[in-house]
């Protein structure tokens, strides 16, 4: 979109805003169609598309499949860390999506339950928070390594029934046992979450709490493949939590039926990408990011991420 296209639909969206972002929306699978695009019955508190039922993996995922291009890469994992490379097909992630999520439902983990993601920039950190969505619980990344007591704040703000972490993450020069950070900052939250799921790398494997603790492999050999649940568009996707130096952290919620729209909107409109076209996220899993994991596979196109930066 051009420059000049670009200002004449910002200017629509501020005098029309419905109309605007209804015209938007046709673009993204609804289980239910919205009563009303924009409630602003209690600003600053707006609500979109209410009414409305929708679920962000499902058009992520298996929309892209039912729509022929269940083969095209989705998901391009290359880390010059530890020099793994592996590309996912959108059939072959929502698999994995799938199962993880089965993992979780059985495990307790419902709609509107959250769940804490502690890893490192690996293909399980992306499957974590899409098997989240698939549920409609609420996921918040966590930055991998860090501090436990950082980690602890944002335990005991989320109130999370699930953690899901990974023994190590690796950095150029060194290994960062991330099970440790995590014990400790379980030892020291007021809110105690019934389980934790662990990634055991080969790098460096972590010893599990028996009764708390479970391995990522065994939960998802158990685990049985769960469909999409829907959710009403104002239900929350993630929690995404400010760094809190000047303070506590604060944790900001993101909608599943706004955030949908817009980012599909936005990946055509401003970054001008076709489905087909690969791009490189280089920071997916720091605490800002958590949205860039849903932003290129709505559109259909691969996202190569975590070039060279962070923890792998």
């Amino acid at each position: 979109m051009g420059t000049g296209s670009l200002l004449a639909a910002f200017d629509r969206s501020l005098k029309d805003p419905a109309g605007f972002w209804g015209e938007a929306a046709e673009a993204v699978h609804w289980y239910k169609k919205w009563d009303k695009v924009l409630d602003d019955s209690r600003q600053p508190f707006y609500r979109w598309f209410v009414g409305g039922e929708v679920n962000t993996c499902y058009n992520a995922l298996d929309l892209h499949i039912e729509e022929g291009r269940g083969d095209q890469p989705a998901l391009i994992y290359d880390s010059p860390v530890t020099s793994a490379s592996k590309t996912f097909t959108y059939r072959e992630l929502r698999d994995r999506v799938a199962g993880f999520a089965g993992a979780l439902a059985r495990l307790g983990v419902g709609k509107g339950d959250r769940v804490i993601i502690y890893m490192p920039m690996v293909p399980e950190a992306a499957v974590a928070m899409l098997a989240c969505a698939r549920l409609g619980a609420v996921h918040s990344v966590v930055f991998g390594g860090f501090a436990a007591n950082e980690l602890a704040t944002r335990i005991d703000d989320a109130n999370p029934k699930v953690i899901v972490s990974a023994s190590c993450g690796v950095e150029v020069k060194r290994i960062i046992p991330y099970k440790p950070l995590l014990d400790e900052a379980l030892r020291i939250a007021r809110h105690k979450p019934g389980r934790c799921v662990i990634l055991q790398r080969d790098m460096q494997r972590a010893e599990l709490m028996v009764g708390r603790d479970c391995d990522w492999n065994e939960v998802m050999e158990a685990a049985k493949p769960h469909e999409c649940v829907p959710v009403a568009t104002t239900d929350p996707l993630y929690i995404l939590y400010t760094s809190g130096t000047t303070g506590q952290p604060k944790g900001v919620v993101r909608d599943n039926g706004g955030h949908l729209v817009a980012l599909k909107w936005t990946m055509k409109n401003i970054y001008g990408v076709d489905p087909g076209d690969e791009s490189t996220w280089p920071d997916t899993v720091c605490p800002q990011a958590p949205w860039r994991k849903f932003w290129p596979l709505t559109l259909t196109w691969p996202s190569a991420q975590w070039s060279a930066c962070m923890t792998n």
